[in-house]
């Protein structure tokens, strides 16, 4: 109850401002968000890649209303990407790239998104990294699918994340392994009534497993985007199964969760890559991290009120 109060409160601009201003909840949120900006983020991610550990870089922006604001993130995609090619990480770090930050939701957004997207892919590929997409909603879960098809017939390295709350994610996994694509599977935090995913977080497991069976015996490489211990155990089971060595396919994590067993499995030979959200819009994920997650939220709590 707390929790969906603390989400209603911080969605009033008003408050937002108050509570983005507040020296405690910039102290809270680093714990999620890695800064403002790349100058930021650089540090956190040569820290990781020091660990051995993979990064995907995450920028956050705010709500995509008209063409000049898709333009204007498309072009900070491609800064990004010239940012990991002058820190020579590009086989380390790769780029996130969210399908309604490049217009997809706008007049003409398929197609919009579909020239976006090839631009930031063929940058990406010209410096030696790749990209991955998210779907989002489930709204725009068929369009980002077709840009991703499109895309792929140029670049077939572009990746793609599934989430296994969405009812149609079997049928998009089936679509989209294939030799040399990169397909990620995770739980998924859109609310989206029925039918359209799965409520129930027992169905959500059970999706997510299904999910990881068809990319485990496809012929792409899986991403496996889970924090549960339970679900990287069956990872590795099925993983095994299928004849698939420790570095056929990557286990990934965000930011600020997880840390230890993020270096364990790096130790144990995984290839482990983590989330790395930073950019203008850090205060919405931050918050949406703290919702998502009990204990998160009852440390910015008592954090919040000098609570020890």
């Amino acid at each position: 109850m707390f929790r969906t109060l603390f989400l209603a409160l911080t969605r009033n601009e008003t408050l937002k401002r108050i509570f983005a201003a507040c020296p405690v909840t910039r102290k809270v949120m680093r714990r999620f968000v890695a800064g403002t900006s790349w100058d930021d983020a650089q540090p956190v991610i040569a820290g990781l890649i020091e660990k051995g550990i993979k990064v995907t870089a995450d920028y956050l922006v705010s709500d995509i209303r008209k063409p000049a604001d898709v333009d204007q993130t498309v072009t900070a995609y491609l800064e990004i990407l010239d940012r990991i090619d002058q820190a020579g990480w590009a086989s380390e770090v790769e780029l996130s790239v969210r399908p309604s930050a490049v217009g997809i939701a706008l007049r003409d957004g398929e197609d919009l998104a579909i020239a976006n997207v090839s631009k930031i892919a063929a940058k990406a590929a010209q410096i030696g990294t790749s990209i991955i997409i998210g779907t989002e909603t489930p709204a725009i879960a068929a369009r980002t699918m077709r840009v991703i098809q499109a895309v792929r017939q140029q670049h077939p390295a572009v990746g793609c994340i599934v989430a296994a709350n969405f009812k149609r994610s079997e049928a998009d996994c089936r679509t989209l392994t294939a030799p040399g694509s990169r397909v990620a599977i995770c739980k998924g935090s859109c609310r989206t009534p029925a039918p359209a995913v799965y409520a129930d977080h027992h169905d959500v497991d059970l999706s997510y497993i299904r999910c990881l069976k068809i990319l485990m015996d496809g012929d792409g490489m899986p991403l496996v985007a889970t924090h549960d211990p339970v679900l990287i155990e069956i990872t590795q089971e099925l993983a095994a199964h299928s004849n698939r060595s420790l570095k056929d396919f990557e286990f990934q994590m965000l930011y600020g969760a997880r840390t230890i067993e993020q270096e364990r499995l790096t130790d144990m030979g995984y290839t482990v890559r983590v989330r790395v959200p930073f950019g203008a819009d850090w205060y919405s994920h931050a918050t949406a991290r703290l919702t998502r997650n009990p204990a998160s939220f009852k440390f910015f709590m008592r954090a919040a009120f000098g609570l020890r």
